[in-house]
């Protein structure tokens, strides 16, 4: 994480309000596509004509193998505390794994009364920009569908095990996931995942966490080990 510190007299304020706009640039690129520097430019560029403070930097650089997020992690957790008013981010894409992902992300950045801006495609949470508003409105319908797309083909999934089994195929010609060719059980206990992260960086332990939520220790583990956290 970089950390800039700007003098009063070096940073203009706000055009729409009394203080100095404080804004995040949050940058994610993957192993294979270096891109970062790009999208720091272009976002520092945009905070620079918009006369706004850059309070913090936050970085993830992701490969094939890994989902873990610690850059996004520390910055929901401070966009939480409130030490900055604004995100910057290039692309929506940058922001999310999936559609889904990233209109969560923006609802809990709303919450905490936190701006967020793609800057590339001008998008922008700002209740004065109604533009804007209309697409987050169109892009949580499309999130809703992507939703009930991922429940209908988990559920054709566990049909399709549970047939598999059955007949005698599981552990034959058919292996689980796991690779633990289990017996079809019930469904997993649906959970907010984001959420299990938020409650660590509150500072609350793993099986505080699992008490909170009724959730097993290792599920809360596992959950935390995906978004690189321990």
């Amino acid at each position: 994480m970089e950390t800039h510190n700007q003098s009063p007299s070096g940073a203009g304020t706000d055009r729409t309000a009394s203080h100095t706009m404080r804004v995040a640039l949050y940058v994610r690129v993957s192993t294979h596509d270096q891109n970062c520097e790009l999208q720091l430019r272009e976002l520092k560029a945009h905070a620079d004509h918009e006369q706004w403070q850059i309070a913090d930097i936050y970085k993830d650089i992701l490969s094939g193998a890994t989902v873990r997020r610690p850059g996004l992690v520390r910055l929901l957790a401070d966009a939480k505390a409130r030490k900055f008013d604004c995100i910057l981010c290039w692309k929506l894409d940058r922001f999310g794994r999936s559609l889904v992902d990233c209109l969560t992300n923006i609802q809990r950045l709303e919450s905490w009364g936190v701006r967020f801006i793609a800057v590339t495609q001008g998008l922008d949470t700002d209740q004065k920009n109604p533009a804007s508003r209309f697409l987050l409105h169109v892009l949580g319908a499309a999130a809703e569908f992507e939703r009930s797309l991922i429940a209908e083909r988990i559920h054709a999934g566990r049909i399709r095990y549970q047939q598999d089994f059955e007949n005698g195929r599981v552990g034959v010609t058919v292996h689980s996931r796991s690779g633990r060719n289990l017996a079809p059980h019930r469904p997993k206990k649906i959970f907010d995942r984001h959420h299990v992260v938020e409650l660590r960086a509150q500072g609350l332990s793993i099986r505080q966490i699992a008490k909170t939520l009724g959730l097993g220790l290792g599920t809360v583990s596992r959950t935390l080990q995906v978004h690189g956290i321990g």
